[in-house]
């Protein structure tokens, strides 16, 4: 007998943590992510473990951005001491996420604790160290795409290409249990097979239980074509006002896409003579890890890449420059117009987009595209909602420039790709949809039920099921 709990993305969209027990495999955690929203600091020390981090005997990660991986260095510094197992890209990765959340998280933790050393009252504990970051990395254990590999007592466990960004991995377990097998799939996040750099994500066809993200339950995504289209419209009107664009984007996934977009733009001569900045120290980090693994990404794109080059997303687009330091940044201000300016964080809830937002946000001849999915309590939600007044560094701002979605960016699977996937299984397997506000998980269980007559549970988060 198996029994999962769910710790996190149990209706809501980040914060991803799943407990595994069983006697196959002991007690695992699928990913270990922290909450989105709020600041570096808020969000780690509002979090806490239902669990003794110190009984946890491995943790198995779909994939490195924070809301899968952030709470990692705080579990090692609480008592985890077991493997965690992942695909080598993500490790190469995860190093440069983890080191910058936790750069942000300690500079923010010495300024609160200032400031109430000044008042009077009592210090903030860290929740981890940097050497905690140090130790997790130590931990990880890498295995390729579709190479089984024993873990725990009775259980092999398989990654296969996820598709949603480098190294992101579905995880197929199949746990030994009495002489029957059990085999349970994580989707993981899953990505739209018209990606670009992307694969598409594997298919599989056996399954006892299938737990399956389901961020965009509720809806599809305009095709890549279409998006593309968009994305060219809105540069070339942007262009003709004397704006500028601001794009908040993930350092991990989508400022490599949409790199790789604008460089098609470029080369088709449809760029206009746009200035592209790349203004994010992790962006440009994880833009070289890239670089790196080019090999297991999209051939056909990696061949694209060469036509122009050395096979270098960096090299790809001219224009761009890429700005490390702050000074570097600041100096972005003085352009009054023609700047594309790439920057984190993705959902505006911190980074170098807030201090772009403060020198043009209020500009109406400027525009704001949003690529990414943006959480509920983001400020970047909030914009795409449609508040015209918000505060930020102790002011009040006005919304005046132009706001912008391109939802066909998205690196999750849409509701009839996700649907699309989930059909592949041969038998049918038990379905837990995670990972997903209410909203889009109730959309998506009821078509799957109405078209298909598949039933799907939705836990609730401490809800435990048993398989």
């Amino acid at each position: 007998m198996a029994t999962l709990t769910f710790h996190g993305a149990a209706q809501e969209v980040t914060g991803s943590c799943h407990l595994l027990e069983s006697p196959a495999i002991g007690r695992v955690l699928l990913d270990c992510g922290m909450r989105q929203g709020g600041d570096a600091l808020r969000r780690i020390q509002g979090e806490g473990f239902p669990f003794e981090p110190a009984s946890i005997d491995a943790v198995i990660l779909s994939h490195v951005h924070l809301d899968h991986s952030g709470l990692l260095p705080t579990l090692v510094h609480h008592g985890f001491t077991g493997p965690i197992y992942c695909t080598g890209a993500s490790k190469g990765l995860l190093r440069v996420l983890l080191e910058d959340a936790s750069g942000l998280y300690h500079r923010d933790l010495e300024h609160e604790n200032l400031r109430r050393k000044r008042s009077g009252r009592p210090l903030i504990e860290e929740e981890y160290t940097e050497k905690d970051v140090e130790k997790v990395l130590k931990l990880c254990e890498t295995s390729p795409y579709r190479t089984p590999m024993k873990i725990g007592s009775a259980t092999t466990l398989t990654f296969h290409d996820a598709g949603h960004i480098l190294g992101s991995a579905i995880v197929e377990l199949v746990l030994e249990e009495k002489g029957k097998s059990r085999r349970l799939v994580f989707s993981g996040d899953l990505g739209k097979p018209d990606s670009v750099l992307m694969n598409d994500p594997a298919v599989l066809h056996e399954a006892d239980v299938v737990m399956m993200e389901s961020t965009y339950g509720n809806r599809n995504h305009r095709t890549m074509d279409n998006t593309v289209e968009q994305l060219e419209q809105i540069l070339h009107e942007t262009w003709e006002r004397g704006g500028n664009v601001m794009i908040p984007s993930f350092a991990v996934g989508r400022s490599q896409e949409i790199i790789y977009h604008l460089g098609c733009l470029y080369h088709a001569g449809k760029l206009d003579d746009w200035q592209v900045f790349l203004d994010s120290p992790m962006a440009i980090e994880v833009t070289q890890v890239y670089d790196h693994w080019l090999n297991i990404l999209d051939s056909e794109d990696v061949r694209c890449l060469s036509k122009f080059g050395r096979e270098s997303l960096q090299s790809f687009l001219p224009t761009l420059k890429l700005t490390n330091s702050s000074e570097e940044s600041m100096a972005i201000n003085k352009i009054k117009k023609g700047a594309i300016i790439i920057a984190g964080s993705g959902m505006c809830t911190g980074g170098r987009i807030r201090h772009h937002f403060k020198h043009r946000i209020w500009n109406d001849k400027n525009t704001v595209i949003f690529i990414g999915f943006q959480a509920y309590g983001t400020l970047g939600r909030r914009l795409v909602d449609g508040e015209k007044k918000f505060r930020m560094f102790g002011e009040e701002f006005m919304a005046s420039a132009r706001m912008e979605t391109l939802g066909g960016f998205s690196a999750h699977a849409g509701q009839s790709e996700l649907i699309s996937w989930l059909l592949e299984f041969k038998n049918q397997p038990r379905v837990i949809l995670v990972h997903g506000e209410a909203s889009a998980q109730d959309a998506l269980s009821l078509k799957l039920w109405e078209e298909h007559g598949i039933r799907a549970d939705i836990p609730a988060l401490g809800e435990s099921i048993v398989f």
